[in-house]
Parts: C-alpha cells; sequence; structure tokens
C-alpha cells in the first residue's frame, strides 16, 4: 500500500509539473511566432548535445524518441553529447543538406555554460547556427538551457538571442525539470520521466505554434 500511495503521488507530482510548465510555454518569448503546419512525413532535426541525445536513460526515452511518437512524424537525433556550441556550428550545415529537414529544434549551449566558455561567442554561435537553418528555410525552435547550480534557472543569454532573432522559444522547461529532483538522473540530465516531460512540452508548444 505504501509502495502504491508513492508511486501515486510520484504520478501527481509530474501532471502538476507538466501543467505549470505548459502554462508558462505562453510566455516564453511573449506571442508564439506561428510556423507552417507540418506535413504527416515532415522531418524535424533535434539538434544538441547529451540533452538531446537523452544521456540518463534509455534510447527509446530520449525527448526526440517520444515526439516523434506523440507528434507522428520523423524525428532524427543528432544529439552528441560534451560537444560546445562551437564544435555543433560546424556539424549542424552537413545534417541540414543531408536529412533537410522541415523543423530544427536547437537546444545547445549547456557545455559552453558548464565548461565558462565564452557565453557571446556561445551566443553568436547559436545566432549563426539559426542563420544556417533560415537560410535553407527551415524553421527554428529554440530551447533555453539552465544556468546549473542548485536552483537552475535559464541562462538569460538565450532570451536576447530568441529576441534577436525572433525564433520559437521556450525559455523555463529544462530548467524546471531540472529543478525536479524526481526528474533528474544526475545532476544536469533528467531521467525518462523528464525527457517524456520535454517531449510533451515541446509537442504542446508546437501545436500553439500552429506547426501540429
Amino acid at each position: 500500500m505504501m509502495r502504491e500511495y508513492l508511486k501515486a503521488r510520484r504520478i501527481m507530482r509530474h501532471y502538476l509539473l507538466v501543467a505549470v510548465v505548459l502554462i508558462a510555454l505562453p510566455g516564453c518569448g511573449d506571442e508564439t511566432p506561428q510556423l507552417e503546419p507540418l506535413s504527416g512525413d515532415a522531418v524535424i532535426l533535434a539538434f544538441g548535445n547529451s540533452l538531446t541525445h537523452g544521456t540518463g536513460a534509455p534510447g527509446e526515452a530520449s525527448y526526440p524518441s517520444v515526439l516523434g511518437q506523440l507528434s507522428g512524424r520523423t524525428v532524427i537525433n543528432a544529439g552528441v553529447p560534451g560537444e560546445v556550441s562551437a564544435q555543433g556550428l560546424k556539424r549542424l550545415p552537413d545534417l541540414l543538406d543531408q536529412h533537410n529537414p522541415d523543423l530544427l529544434i536547437l537546444c545547445h549551449g549547456g557545455n559552453d555554460i558548464l565548461r565558462k566558455k565564452n557565453i557571446a561567442d556561445m551566443q553568436n554561435n547559436l545566432r549563426a547556427m539559426i542563420t544556417a537553418a533560415r537560410e535553407r528555410d527551415i524553421p527554428v525552435l529554440m530551447l533555453a538551457v539552465p544556468k546549473f547550480g542548485l536552483f537552475p534557472s535559464a541562462a538569460p543569454e538565450y532570451r536576447e538571442v530568441a529576441e534577436s532573432t525572433g525564433v520559437l522559444f521556450i525559455e523555463d522547461l529544462v530548467p524546471e525539470i531540472l529543478r525536479d529532483k524526481s526528474l533528474k538522473s544526475d545532476t544536469v540530465h533528467p531521467n525518462a520521466d523528464g525527457y517524456g516531460i520535454m517531449a510533451g512540452a515541446i509537442h504542446r508548444k508546437l501545436q500553439a505554434a500552429g506547426a501540429l
């Protein structure tokens, strides 16, 4: 009985977190930019580092894998653990040309923050990634990464990039997840439940933007 009670309580906490995140999403970037609807055979490229790769959970529990199930679209997991934004900028153009995606989900820069790289350089790399996608007429959804610590909060530099580029933007999703110990596999990565919430919130954001 106690085990069932604790499990039910944990599930309720997760639903409450989803509700909090979804309520916050309309304010992440103020007015939600509208996207063209994605066709049923559309390809989404999820690009980033370990948060995209799904470190801390089985492969089928990564957010790109779960998002593919929720959206009914092909979602390519292009996450490389440990990668910094300068490396990502070099890697991205070939992937865009190879897969010709209909949408790019960009979640990068966390390793720059962890390794205390120059944050202005990180911002410029993110802007260059966004430009590389737009030159190919590929819309972008960007996720903010937190400043890691006891109480993770979104690094403000992501909002600056979002405001200067006008991309679809989710600011508080990853920080909200990483503030909940029950949703983490370690100090900087979600577990399977955390990635599931991440995928669900991205799915809702894309619905709000008219893409799904």
